[in-house]
């Protein structure tokens, strides 16, 4: 499976919760899959997806899911201890794990080769380290929703993207919007 296919997948478990959606061609899968005032799409700032969601979990009691890639993670590995050290159970970060920059090219990451990042993120102190393969995603994703503990969830999956539109909601209209879904 690939990471459009997770995404379809796992829409509907998503569809109650706040999600932050990683940079680029990750957010264009989701929002051509299942638009949702609840889904925050990043359209820059490789990265901050798992920053932006643990600090929205931080700041109000509602479940927030980032849905983050490996490539994204990789260039921000401060934010593991972060989460690590300042635990909120409404928070569940997925790693869609594919070892590639699938929205650049899919050149491979160092997940892809020697680096693994579920054991990253335990020698960072994350408690609840979830590693699945892409066809039980749903069920692993529901079953950290249930447990409301925080969740690190790590998908292996298989590279590539489908092909899909660009988002050309204004990036003011997808905040505004996500702002309203937050406090309602």
């Amino acid at each position: 499976m690939i990471r459009s296919e997770i995404l379809k997948e796992i829409a509907p478990i998503l569809r109650p919760h706040l999600v932050v959606c990683n940079i680029g061609i990750p957010s264009q899968e989701l929002h051509a899959i299942d638009d949702q005032p609840t889904n925050f799409y990043m359209l820059g700032t490789m990265g901050l997806a798992s920053s932006i969601g643990f600090g929205l979990a931080l700041a109000q009691p509602k479940t927030v899911i980032s849905i983050d890639g490996d490539g994204s993670v990789l260039t921000n590995l401060g934010n593991l201890p972060t989460i690590a050290n300042n635990p909120t159970d409404n928070y569940i970060l997925m790693i869609i794990d594919n070892g590639s920059y699938g929205s650049t090219g899919d050149q491979p990451t160092y997940a892809g080769k020697k680096t693994k990042l579920e054991a990253v993120a335990t020698a960072c102190g994350c408690e609840n380290v979830v590693t699945c393969q892409a066809e039980d995603t749903g069920k692993v994703l529901q079953d950290a929703i249930d447990s409301k503990k925080m969740t690190i969830i790590v998908v292996k999956c298989e590279s590539g993207n489908a092909k899909m539109p660009v988002i050309t909601m204004d990036p003011v209209v997808i905040k505004h919007r996500f702002m309203e879904a937050v406090a309602s």
